[in-house]
């Protein structure tokens, strides 16, 4: 059984999905206004993590994430740049869509814009004064907060001790707007200002306020109620808080069953602002950084903990990848090198304890899902992960390994790459990506010198360096021989002679 923390009932509870078997996971994409930061990225990372590990689990996933195209945000920076609107959001959509490519997180089932989806927005708002908990000035249209009796049970907020300073509560710079019944009170239509985009309503030409957005969108592409409401913890209120409250008033129930909100990230321990010069867009840091490092980073802290993001810490997650790595090779070159039969240069090595490591491994499988099921514990899980590779890495250099240990061995690679592939880390490509990658182009300068290389895979001029080298050994010509290890250590490689065979590392 998943169990998950839902932000509005303040603890964990058993997941139980609207629709068995299925589940509908709506997250709130960025305001297409400029590049998203690294804080934006947890956000979404974390949420790609969650609806793998639903899919994994044999739920079938339906992810929705909206674009928010039409914003006060949107029409300034048009503004600015000189162009309208519509030509801004598109541009950043675009680089966003970019982004998230590059940072391994998959595209939404579904990605409605806001301005594709004002009819929808104009029905829900049409039935809120309908129902008494909205009402019209002057082409504007606010949301009554008092009419709705569980506003502020979300964030956990008492109404009579609320203070409206968010977005949609506070004017530019008059104060509160005077025409509201309510201070509290927010705006789910705006009337139109010269200019700006706008669109026919029953209230004359305007735009929608930002909250209406997602309530009319996730209303459409998955019903009510559905399952998940994710986003960051910046968002409970006033975005949240004000979605429930308009798409609940209408009389239709639940909005969403769960919520689910990601922890906020830091810069060495400080809050991320342009102000102190620590602001970090996406784009920016995967200049530098393997997009799977970034995931590694964040795995390691629980989605809905505060996350400190440093160089030193990304370092950190650096070094942790390159262990599962060096792992999974470690795994694929016994395999393959795995000997003929017991007695075939067994030397004083015992073999393969297979009963150990069939068990070992359908324990990590079990404590993998144990620790998911925990309100999706990446932390805990990625630390069973690493304890179970550091004891396969003591097995395999403790054991003489022959082909009938190849079955037991593959099958723990399998589980292996499927755990790390639940987190969006595919480790066979990442090894087929460094295998030649990380040796450096003097190889072939060295092979060529030593071995009579002429090629240009880097690969195969090790394999010719190493097959020299047991030439010069078994002839016993160990100056050689020794030139061929020197000569690779001087590029930094190391030869490492295994009971399977001898290797570069």
């Amino acid at each position: 059984m998943i169990r998950i923390y839902d932000t509005k009932q303040r603890k964990k509870v058993d997941f139980e999905a609207v629709e068995k078997g299925k589940v509908g996971i709506y997250v709130c994409g960025p305001t297409v206004y400029n590049y998203i930061h690294i804080g934006n990225a947890r956000t979404f990372i974390s949420f790609d993590i969650i609806r793998r590990y639903f899919a994994w689990r044999g739920f079938e996933v339906t992810f929705v994430q909206n674009i928010t195209d039409v914003d006060d945000k949107i029409i300034a920076k048009a503004e600015e740049e000189g162009c309208s609107a519509a030509e801004v959001a598109q541009d950043y959509t675009q680089a966003f869509i970019a982004d998230m490519h590059a940072a391994g997180v998959g595209d939404p089932d579904i990605r409605p814009k806001a301005t594709e989806e004002i009819e929808s927005m104009v029905a829900l708002i049409q039935e809120l004064i309908d129902a008494g908990h909205a009402y019209e000035v002057s082409g504007d249209v606010y949301f009554a907060v008092r009419s709705f009796d569980e506003y502020g049970q979300l964030s956990g907020r008492n109404v009579d001790e609320m203070e409206s300073g968010h977005r949609e509560l506070r004017a530019q710079d008059c104060g509160i707007d005077a025409r509201k019944c309510d201070p509290l009170d927010f705006a789910v239509w705006k009337a139109a200002k010269p200019g700006e985009p706008s669109w026919e309503s029953p209230w004359g030409q305007g735009r929608p306020g930002w909250h209406i957005e997602c309530s009319a969108m996730s209303r459409k592409y998955l019903g009510l109620p559905f399952d998940i409401h994710g986003g960051g913890a910046d968002l409970v209120f006033p975005h949240h808080e004000n979605e429930r409250a308009q798409s609940e008033a209408v009389g239709e129930g639940t909005f969403a069953r769960y919520w689910m909100h990601g922890g906020m990230l830091q810069v060495n321990a400080e809050k991320m602002s342009k102000s102190l010069g620590n602001f970090k867009l996406l784009r920016d840091v995967l200049e530098v950084t393997d997009s799977l490092v970034l995931r590694m980073l964040m795995l390691q802290t629980h989605y809905r903990s505060p996350l400190d993001f440093s160089d030193e810490r990304l370092s950190e997650a650096e070094t942790a990848l390159g262990r599962m790595v060096n792992a999974l090779t470690n795994l694929e070159w016994v395999m393959k090198n795995a000997a003929e039969n017991a007695d075939a240069d067994a030397g004083v090595l015992p073999p393969l304890d297979k009963i150990l490591v069939e068990e070992q491994t359908r324990e990590l499988y079990r404590a993998f899902v144990v620790a998911m099921d925990d309100d999706i514990n990446t932390a805990e899980a990625l630390g069973v992960i690493f304890g179970f590779v550091g004891n396969l890495n003591t097995w395999l250099a403790g054991a003489h390994v022959t082909q009938g240990d190849v079955a037991i061995l593959a099958n723990t690679r399998r589980v292996l790459l499927e755990l790390m592939g639940v987190f969006g880390i595919d480790l066979a490509d990442k090894i087929a990506q460094d295998s030649s990658s990380n040796l450096p182009d003097e190889v072939l300068i060295l092979a060529q010198d030593i071995a009579g290389f002429d090629g240009q895979d880097k690969s195969e001029a090790v394999k010719a360096l190493l097959a020299c080298r047991e030439t010069a050994r078994a002839t016993k010509d160990w100056a050689a021989a020794d030139s061929v290890r020197d000569g690779l250590l001087a590029l930094g490689l190391k030869i490492e002679d295994t009971p399977q065979g001898t290797r570069v590392l």
